[in-house]
């Protein structure tokens, strides 16, 4: 196991030439291909279904994500030397399996290993079953009566989740039994999240900073994504709705040595252990939504892929061949593998189309890209835009990620709002506070080091 995953020096130059194919079209695959064909090993990038935006960057080819052998077929067909998986619905609806039955490399979980983000509850019931720290169970529901009466005695906040996929708006935080309630109703009898609201999971509300903790693994190795926190609110000061993210920012300031140590020991180990006495094999990206608590880290949730919109921000701090990663992750050689990422801090600031998370207006002209990227130090992700005339306009919700590295937080926040400022798209919305150290800070997560240490 590598004990030390970050802040290595790449040992040797990867050579093969490679075809690449990419899933999925949003923000985060935008990234993904823009980092993917910054290796000299690469030939060519398809991107399916991909966007508008990234047609700079990788050949985007048509492609319905959950049609998991229709994009095996385009892979023989295109003949890639690797597939890798953005989202994660066709993980779930197992692509990694239909294309290892047909001898195609393929970075990503099997259907089975993917339940880990598929379902809540089985998240929470592997958890349980491998002592590794999480929130405490109040109940697992398919009767909307039982889990209100379970709210006559419960301590407040609870955390009430939907059990399958819901991209990001399946999970509430309650503080009162009405508003527990009419989340309840709408999920379980309303069925606004779809066949996702059938199970309930609710467990108490954790108290801390909340850590994206990713690594890239082969079942046995791993190397660990450069730490981020995200936003997943819509508006400043955490108010609104949940989104499926409004921002994030990447520092090493974040995690504290002794902090990640604690981590790998308590929860990413046993993670892995886990998987394999289950007979689960798992090549591909894991990430681990951790809350700091006074108690030491516990996992919110696990997710089967990267992050979005974190990987607008981690890959912004790469400084290695990420093309040679993946596929030695993929072929379960990663323990030779050494990475190295920049010292400085990402901030990545999403645009949101009008009407988002809710009903977003789409249709709408997005002009000042081309000076948003002229600002030093910034990368744009398109993540729902479309052209139309030669003019990209809004097809989505979550519309851009301005994306800024710099040498701190500071310099690397103020690039990116600059960007934000030169791109205009009316009626959209963005969050101002996305960086700010207080009080979602670094120096939280060293209070957190101390508390666990005193503890």
């Amino acid at each position: 196991m590598i004990d030390s995953p970050r802040g290595r020096a790449v040992s040797f130059v990867f050579l093969k030439v490679m075809k690449i194919l990419v899933i999925g079209g949003g923000g985060r695959e935008h990234a993904m291909v823009w980092k993917l064909g910054q290796s000299p090993s690469v030939e060519k990038i398809w991107c399916a279904p991909g966007n508008d935006g990234m047609a700079t960057d990788a050949e985007c080819v048509p492609l319905d994500v959950r049609n998991v052998k229709g994009a095996a077929d385009l892979a023989q067909r295109l003949g890639v030397d690797l597939t890798v998986v953005g989202p994660e619905a066709p993980l779930v609806a197992g692509i990694a399996d239909e294309f290892r039955s047909r001898g195609l490399k393929l970075l990503g979980p099997g259907a089975e290993a993917a339940q880990l983000e598929g379902s809540k509850i089985f998240a929470k019931q592997f958890l349980e079953r491998h002592s590794i720290p999480t929130a405490r169970v109040y109940g697992m529901y398919e009767d909307p009566a039982e889990a209100r009466a379970r709210l006559q005695s419960v301590d407040w906040p609870v955390v009430i989740k939907a059990d399958g996929l819901c991209a990001g708006k399946g999970v509430l935080v309650a503080s009162s039994a009405g508003e527990a309630a009419a989340f309840i109703a709408r999920v379980m009898e309303q069925r606004a999240l779809g066949d996702a609201g059938k199970r309930l999971l609710v467990e108490e509300g954790l108290r801390g900073e909340e850590l994206s903790y990713i690594i890239l693994t082969d079942g046995d190795d791993f190397l660990a994504m450069a730490p981020a926190r995200d936003y997943k609110r819509a508006f400043d000061n955490d108010l609104g709705p949940n989104t499926g993210g409004m921002g994030v920012y990447s520092s090493d300031e974040i995690l504290p040595g002794e902090l990640e140590r604690e981590i790998i020991k308590t929860v990413v180990r046993p993670t892995l252990a886990g998987l394999k006495r289950e007979g689960l094999p798992y090549r591909g990206f894991l990430y681990f939504g951790l809350m700091l608590t006074s108690d030491g880290p516990k996992v919110l949730e696990y997710n089967c892929r990267l992050g979005d919109p974190e990987t607008e921000a981690t890959l912004l701090r790469a400084d290695f061949d990420f093309v040679e990663a993946c596929v030695k992750a993929a072929a379960g050689e990663l323990g030779s593998f050494q990475a190295k990422w920049s010292r400085g801090a990402s901030v990545c600031v999403v645009m949101a189309s009008k009407g988002y998370p809710g009903d977003p207006e789409t249709g709408i002209p997005i002009t000042g890209l081309d000076q948003a990227a002229r600002v030093p130090g910034v990368a744009v992700f398109h993540a729902g835009t479309r052209q139309s005339g030669g003019v990209f306009e809004t097809s989505g919700g979550r519309v851009l990620v301005v994306s800024a590295l710099g040498q701190d937080l500071a310099e690397a926040r103020k690039a990116a709002y600059e960007a934000v400022s030169r791109i205009k798209i009316e009626g959209s919305h963005f969050r101002s506070d996305i960086g700010h150290q207080n009080p979602r800070g670094a120096s939280n997560a060293r209070g957190k080091v101390a508390e666990m240490r005193r503890g």
